[in-house]
């Protein structure tokens, strides 16, 4: 696994070339389930995630399988995290940018109206929120690691039957 530079990488994503044809490689995946890990396919694409004992927010693996030639296919990989945490997430960040707005046409219209009530204590609070949403989201990813590392082997040995 190629190692990641050290920034903020919101999904890591990876790919391999597997000299196995695409057919034989998603026959492989459709194994009984193996604990820890519950593997779910749909056409060329397979889900691979932990049981909900072992769940953590970044515990699941998606991967694309396509045809290169006749013997080789190539694998796409993505890690990510829990798509309830997702969507709870995108819709922190909608709240945000919908705080920043209103901090915006608060900044402009208090000069403007020059009025004496403005303060920057709100906009280093939203500075606050959005390095707390950036270093919980890290911080969860960080955790998760562990887990990615399990998935990736978990795949690998399934590739390398």
């Amino acid at each position: 696994m190629q190692t990641l530079p050290n920034e903020i990488v919101l999904r890591p994503r990876f790919q391999r070339n597997v000299s196995r044809m695409k057919e034989k490689l998603l026959e492989d995946f459709e194994v009984p389930e193996k604990a820890p890990f519950l593997v779910k396919r749909l056409n060329e694409h397979v889900f691979i995630k932990f049981d909900k004992t072992n769940n953590y927010f970044w515990s699941r693996l998606h991967l694309e399988i396509n045809t290169l030639d006749t013997n080789r296919s190539r694998v796409y990989g993505v890690f990510g995290p829990n798509p309830t945490f997702r969507t709870f997430f995108v819709f922190f960040h909608f709240g945000i940018a919908l705080l920043l707005a209103i901090l915006g046409i608060w900044a402009y219209s208090n000069p403007t109206l020059k009025s004496l009530c403005f303060s920057s204590h709100l906009n280093e609070a939203y500075g606050f929120f959005v390095d707390s949403a950036l270093y919980f989201w890290e911080e969860g990813r960080r955790k998760g690691k562990p887990q990615m590392m399990e998935l990736y082997q978990f795949m690998m040995q399934t590739l390398n039957k």
